[in-house]
């Protein structure tokens, strides 16, 4: 009992260690990886590279997955390379599975000491990550060697005997068993090494492990499809295709299963290479021979999982991936994405306003107020999806562009519900008090509100870059707006001391709107504080305090 609970504790610990590898990777080189995939889709074969390059690094083909089809559930990348990608990574995983089979018993010590080192004592820098990734490996390998030695005793014992002896070579039921491996370790690359220290203990026959690790990838994908069961249909569809391209491999070993193992085992290698060797084989001529056809795999997929027809009503966040939650990274991106989206919904109620204050249009104050509940909507759906980003695994740097996202998405939705409001006070003059605005004072409210819908689509753009230029020159409009609403406010006296009667009758109305689109401003400029707070500090305070 006392061995097959240290076997258990060992698989337990090889699985822990992926994952800590994985999850160290992406939050290190997160936006990066992303880079990398989404850069290298013009060609076919370079999105197979960037797919083994990129799963080779996180140890994982399910994070390459969660990735991809991240990817093209957000529209940023088509279905026939987002398939090249995965068929690559299909091909990363089987390479690091023969690194990690490597003698390399002397490397776990120096890897756990070294990580342990850089991760207490520079725990949210990416040193500091990166000795989490240290210590991921170095679990991996005493994992490694630790499952060896709890399955030798096991190999003696009758029970285990006859529990493997099951398992003769027929290759749908080892396929079956291998892919339940996969799925309860939640790691194809684990499930295949276990499988190699099986074949090496001698529990397992060459033919049996062959088809453990058939299994294994059939399990890898089973496994990105049950993840991305929460996207978009275009998500789901990468993990379909790549699902299908690993049971048309199950198809194509069948009729060649005698004679593979025939010829495995004239190699004279150790069972535990043979097993290495035949995944890296497997995957590497299975991805090859299939990567012509990622263009009848994509329609094909598109033709299995059409596109679901639009809901009408408020609208839904389209790029808050919950798979995504475990990587900061591509969470804070999807979260940029959506809170750019409501700034999309803003410029249009603005749009709006402005032809509400010109003619009377009810259908375009109907429109607006719906316009108000989808920026409400999303605004809620962006607040909540950041309380599930996990705090502990933020860096420094994506801490602060959390606070960033989250105060953005705030002031757009207060922008709305103060557009919403002007937009009450404007009809109620208009249509109850019957009161139109003179031809001048329409001309300056015409006038102050392009300056800021301006503002609006550069302070989106200051949010989206960070950049610095872009931020000062951001307050400096922020001034010449302050300056011209003060000079529309002046003018509008005049004309009430020329008593011009429109002026007169919406005097009221007309100031409450050069204040409300004032508030309006402050709202669109405060990105620029955010980029500038560090080398500004003080000019900053001295600007809010005589800005509010």
């Amino acid at each position: 009992m006392l061995t097959l609970l240290n076997l258990l504790s060992a698989i337990a610990l090889l699985i822990w260690g992926t994952h800590i590898v994985r999850t160290g990777i992406l939050r290190v080189y997160g936006s990066n990886l992303r880079k990398v995939l989404s850069h290298n889709v013009s060609r076919l074969p370079m999105a197979f590279v960037a797919g083994i390059g990129v799963t080779a690094l996180v140890q994982s083909s399910n994070a390459t997955a969660l990735l991809v089809t991240s990817f093209v559930g957000q529209g940023l990348m088509a279905l026939t390379p987002a398939l090249a990608i995965m068929l690559g990574a299909d091909v990363g995983t089987a390479l690091m599975a023969r690194v990690l089979t490597l003698d390399l018993g002397w490397l776990s010590p120096l890897l756990i000491t070294l990580g342990v080192i850089f991760f207490l004592s520079r725990r949210q820098s990416r040193a500091g990550q990166l000795g989490r990734v240290s210590i991921g490996l170095g679990l991996m390998l005493l994992a490694l060697e630790l499952i060896v030695a709890a399955a030798t005793p096991i190999t003696q014992a009758q029970g285990i005997k006859v529990l493997f002896a099951s398992l003769t070579g027929d290759l749908l039921l080892d396929a079956l068993v291998g892919a339940l491996f996969a799925l309860i370790s939640y790691s194809s690359l684990a499930a295949v090494l276990l499988t190699a220290t099986l074949a090496g203990a001698g529990l397992i026959s060459l033919p049996v492990a062959i088809g453990l690790v058939i299994g294994a990838n059939i399990g890898s994908g089973l496994l990105a499809f049950l993840t991305a069961s929460l996207q978009t249909p275009a998500g789901r569809r990468v993990a379909l295709g790549s699902l299908l391209y690993k049971l048309i491999g199950l198809l194509l070993v069948i009729p060649l299963l005698d004679p593979l193992v025939a010829w495995l085992d004239s190699l004279n290698w150790r069972p535990a290479e043979l097993v290495v060797g035949f995944h890296l084989l497997y995957n590497g001529l299975r991805c090859l021979l299939l990567l012509p056809s990622v263009g009848p795999m994509a329609r094909f997929c598109n033709w299995l999982l059409p596109d679901r027809a639009e809901d009408s009503g408020v609208a839904r966040p389209r790029h808050l991936d919950r798979t995504a939650l475990g990587t900061p990274s591509l969470a804070l991106s999807g979260a940029v994405r959506e809170t750019l989206r409501i700034g999309d919904l803003i410029e249009t109620m603005l749009h709006h306003l402005l032809e509400v204050l010109r003619s009377n249009q009810p259908a375009l104050s109907k429109e607006l107020r719906r316009l108000d509940d989808d920026v409400d909507a999303l605004y809620s759906a962006v607040k909540l999806y950041l309380a599930q980003v996990p705090h502990d695994a933020l860096s420094g740097r994506d801490s602060r562009r959390w606070a960033e996202i989250l105060e953005w998405a705030v002031n757009l939705e207060q922008a709305g519900d103060l557009i919403e409001r002007m937009l009450g006070k404007v009809q109620d003059e208009k249509t109850a008090q019957r009161h139109a605005f003179s031809e001048s004072g329409l001309e300056e409210l015409t006038e102050l509100h392009a300056q800021l819908m301006a503002n609006l689509r550069l302070g989106l753009n200051v949010f989206l870059s960070g950049d610095a230029e872009s931020a000062r020159q951001l307050l400096r409009e922020k001034r010449r707006f302050r300056a011209r609403e003060r000079r529309l406010a002046h003018a509008h006296v005049g004309r009430l001391h020329r008593q011009v009667v429109q002026s007169i009758e919406t005097s009221a109305l007309h100031l409450e709107l050069i204040s409300d689109m004032k508030r309006l401003n402050s709202l669109f400029c405060s990105s620029a504080y955010v980029v500038l707070e560090a080398g500004e500090t003080g000019a900053l305070k001295a600007e809010e305090v005589s800005g509010e």
